[in-house]
């Protein structure tokens, strides 16, 4: 039985075409519910998953979209795996069992198999429908919203992707009770991340309640994934091609992807990356004048009270860190921009920022000379 449902509409009208869709937040809700059905546009299914997540929810995932044509893929699990090698491998799939464009994709698992199958859907027989299944915090806070679609190259992560809006995203919070430790502490990155750029409030809540979230206490988790989709909503119905605010999202990214190409998208995760990143940027926004110490401060304990790095790998000196940050989707016309604070909560971009005071809080945070 499902409980009541949080929806949250993502609001993307356009011109010629309404392409606004709802997250739907329950537990429950990935064995079925009734607006899933009317997500999919025709016959055939094509699910895909990784070698982790399939065994513990493909059949329920299947039993919810009844007498349909489904086919299904496994994917090998791990942010290494996110490459055109593996968007290959989808394209083949479909091909070989002859999906048509009326197909829709469905992406059940975490970000990685959000971001390809999303990817994929945008691409195959030039763009078909598809659906976020998240099966991760990380994932249900942040990549399976917004259409930012893509696959990492060994030069700089998610350069090759696609914009392409999901018809809906489906969150069952039971998913999170299989869900180990360290992923947890990763997507709780991302929640930290909102109330940093846009809520200063919600910041305030998760320094109360983090003990509650660390112990997968229902409510507090359903609490804490409305309030980070509400809010990645609002930027996204503003803004749904970074052309201005929605870069703000970004905030802890560029040193963070920074650092998981530097580890090879093998030994961080995402969140932990983007943690480590968010010290580096509050603390650069400190050294800029534009951000109180004390408030710093304030992140940098929530990001460890969580379980969380905050400080960049050892073997990461400053001339490799400002080499993979300017391999960045945030670099324009040759400029870097940061996504900085101009108070807790508030969020500026900035294209003006001296390399040496990036360098000098690289160094300050154990980056070697």
């Amino acid at each position: 039985m499902v409980s009541a449902v949080r929806r949250i509409d993502v609001e993307l009208a356009a011109a010629a075409e309404d392409r606004s869709y709802p997250i739907l937040i329950a537990p429950g809700l990935i064995d079925g519910h009734a607006e899933l059905e009317r997500w999919v546009g025709g016959r055939e299914v094509f699910v895909i998953s990784n070698e982790t997540i399939a065994p513990l929810y493909l059949d329920r995932v299947i039993a919810a979209f009844g007498d349909r044509r489904i086919d299904t893929l496994i994917l090998p699990d791990g942010e290494s795996h996110k490459h055109l090698g593996s968007l290959e491998h989808i394209f083949d799939a479909l091909l070989t069992k002859r999906h048509s464009r009326a197909t829709t994709l469905v992406a059940l698992g975490g970000g990685v198999v959000g971001d390809m199958t999303g990817f994929a859907a945008a691409c195959y027989q030039r763009g078909v429908g598809f659906i976020q299944i998240p099966t991760t915090l990380l994932a249900q806070v942040d990549s399976s919203i917004g259409g930012k679609t893509a696959v990492n190259h060994p030069r700089g992560k998610n350069m090759i992707g696609a914009f392409h809006q999901p018809r809906g995203v489906l969150i069952d919070t039971d998913v999170l009770t299989t869900l180990p430790a360290r992923e947890l502490a990763a997507g709780l990155a991302e929640v930290v991340k909102y109330g940093c750029i846009r809520d200063r409030d919600f910041f305030a809540w998760l320094e109360r309640e983090m003990p509650a979230l660390l112990d997968r206490d229902p409510e507090a988790l359903a609490v804490a994934i409305q309030r980070s989709c509400e809010i990645k909503a609002e930027v996204v119905g503003a803004d749904e091609r970074e052309a201005g605010l929605r870069a703000i999202l970004n905030f802890g990214h560029t040193f963070g992807h920074a650092i998981e190409t530097h580890t090879g998208y093998r030994s961080w995760l995402h969140g932990e990356a983007v943690a480590a990143g968010m010290v580096l940027a509050a603390e650069l926004s400190v050294r800029l004048g534009s951000l109180e110490a004390s408030e710093a401060g304030r992140i940098r304990g929530l990001l460890a009270a969580a379980g969380l790095p905050t400080q960049p790998p050892d073997d990461l000196d400053p001339d490799t860190f400002l080499t993979h940050m300017a391999v960045d989707k945030k670099v324009v016309d040759g400029r870097q921009r940061l996504i900085l604070l101009a108070g807790l909560g508030n969020a500026e971009v900035r294209d003006d920022v001296p390399r040496e005071h990036i360098i000098a809080t690289l160094v300050a945070r154990g980056v070697a000379v």
